[in-house]
C-alpha cells in the first residue's frame, strides 16, 4: 500500500531536480551564455517548441475567423499595392528571390508567392503579428478591410508569374493612408515616416 510517507521522498526529489534546473537555467540566463543574435539558429529542441508553440497559438486564435469573399476584384487590387508597399522585403513576390532583409532574418519569413497560407491564419498573423520575429502587428496602423484586401491578394500570389504580378500592382489604387503619411512628413521638417524612408 503506497502510503503519503512512502511518496515523500519520491516528491522532494523530483521538486529538488526542478529547484535546481531552475537555478541552472537562471544563471545560464543571467550570464549570457545564450547567444541571441539572428545569425545563430535555435537548438532543434527550441525550435521545436517555438514551432509548436507558434502554430497551436494562432491555429487556436484564428479558428472562429469569419472569411469574406476574396474573389472580389477590387479587394485584390487593393491588396496587390498594400502587398507591395509592406511585404515584399520579407515575403518576396514572384520572379524575386531574395532582398536586402531577408537572408539576415529569423526565423525566415515564408516566399508567399510560393506558398498557399489559410486566409484565416494569413488574417491573423497579419493583424496580430508574431512575437519574437520580424512580423509586425499591421493591425495597430490598418484596419481589418484593408488586411483582408492583403489576405485576398495572398491568397492569388502563388497563381502570379513576375509579368502578371507587376501588372496587377501598377493597376493597384493608390493608398490614401500612405498617401497622408507621406504629406504629414513632408510638413513636419526632421520627422520621417516609415514609407519615405522605403522601410
Amino acid at each position: 500500500m503506497i502510503t503519503m510517507k512512502s511518496l515523500a521522498r519520491p516528491i522532494a526529489l523530483l521538486v529538488g531536480a526542478a529547484v535546481f534546473g531552475l537555478m541552472i537555467a537562471a544563471i545560464y540566463i543571467y550570464a549570457g551564455w545564450y547567444n541571441i543574435g539572428a545569425d545563430r539558429p535555435h537548438w532543434s529542441l527550441t525550435t521545436a517548441v517555438i514551432e509548436t508553440l507558434r502554430e497551436r497559438s494562432i491555429e487556436r486564435r484564428a479558428a472562429e475567423i469569419k472569411v469574406p469573399n476574396l474573389t472580389d476584384q477590387q479587394l485584390i487590387l487593393k491588396g496587390a499595392g498594400q502587398y507591395a508597399a509592406m511585404c515584399t522585403q520579407c515575403h518576396l513576390a514572384p520572379g524575386n528571390s531574395s532582398s536586402e532583409i531577408r537572408p539576415g532574418l529569423y526565423p525566415r519569413p515564408p516566399d508567399l508567392s510560393k506558398v498557399r497560407i489559410d486566409p484565416r491564419v494569413a488574417f491573423w498573423v497579419t493583424k496580430h503579428g508574431i512575437k519574437m520575429s520580424a512580423m509586425p502587428a499591421w493591425g495597430t496602423g490598418h484596419d481589418d478591410a484593408t488586411i483582408w484586401s492583403i489576405v485576398a491578394f495572398v491568397t492569388k500570389l502563388p497563381d502570379l508569374d513576375a509579368q502578371a504580378y507587376r501588372e496587377i500592382v501598377a493597376k493597384a489604387p493608390p493608398d490614401e493612408e500612405m498617401e497622408s503619411m507621406e504629406h504629414d512628413a513632408k510638413n513636419s521638417p526632421g520627422q520621417h515616416s516609415a514609407v519615405t524612408d522605403g522601410w
